[in-house]
């Protein structure tokens, strides 16, 4: 089966849930920059939930501290492959996914080029605290958003595309079973003919 074009305000859509990721992202962490002090820990659901400026040159959960050019470089594919793969776009829930991923990746990568130390070294500023786990920002909700949803969709078998696993119409309806059934059985000798 070939795959479908992707619908202009589905590939609209990805642009703009994306942009508008990055932006709360980008203001979120000026407002955490301009109000933290960095390690300094404010609570807002007692110890489950908190708020501490921090500068982080790695991945989340301090994975990959030290290689902050390999998550650059990794930010641009995710940013590059989503744009590239929108074009075959036929679902809702997938242009939803697709736009929280590309917002996510282009937060964090927005960080990597414009903070210190330097271009494509930066370090991401986080500030929200989950418990004594990890420290994030909204870039990573976005992105944990798209992987939950990507990971869904993959499960009750839905494409890039709209289809449906399964699916054999040019249409996009789901296969009718019994109409498949029927086809493959032999015809029944018509009346008289027997």
């Amino acid at each position: 089966m070939t795959s479908r074009p992707a619908r202009p305000r589905l590939v609209l859509g990805v642009l703009l849930l994306a942009g508008a990721v990055l932006v709360v992202d980008q203001l979120t962490k000026a407002w955490a920059l301009r109000t933290f002090t960095e390690g300094e820990r404010t609570p807002v659901l007692g110890d489950l939930l908190g708020l501490t400026l921090l500068h982080n040159p790695g991945a989340a959960l301090g994975i990959a501290t030290g290689m902050t050019w390999v998550l650059t470089v990794a930010a641009i594919a995710v940013s590059v492959v989503v744009l590239r793969v929108s074009n075959r776009l036929g679902s809702a829930s997938w242009t939803v996914a697709f736009g929280l991923l590309l917002g996510g990746a282009l937060g964090n990568l927005v960080d990597r080029f414009t903070r210190p130390p330097g271009i494509g070294r930066g370090h991401v500023v986080d500030f929200i605290a989950y418990a004594d786990w990890f420290v994030g920002n909204v870039a990573d909700i976005a992105i944990v958003g798209a992987a939950g949803l990507i990971i869904l969709l993959s499960l009750r078998g839905i494409g890039i595309d709209g289809s449906r696993e399964g699916e054999s119409s040019e249409d996009g309806t789901p296969a009718d079973d019994d109409a498949l059934a029927t086809a493959d059985a032999p015809a029944e000798p018509a009346r008289g003919e027997e």
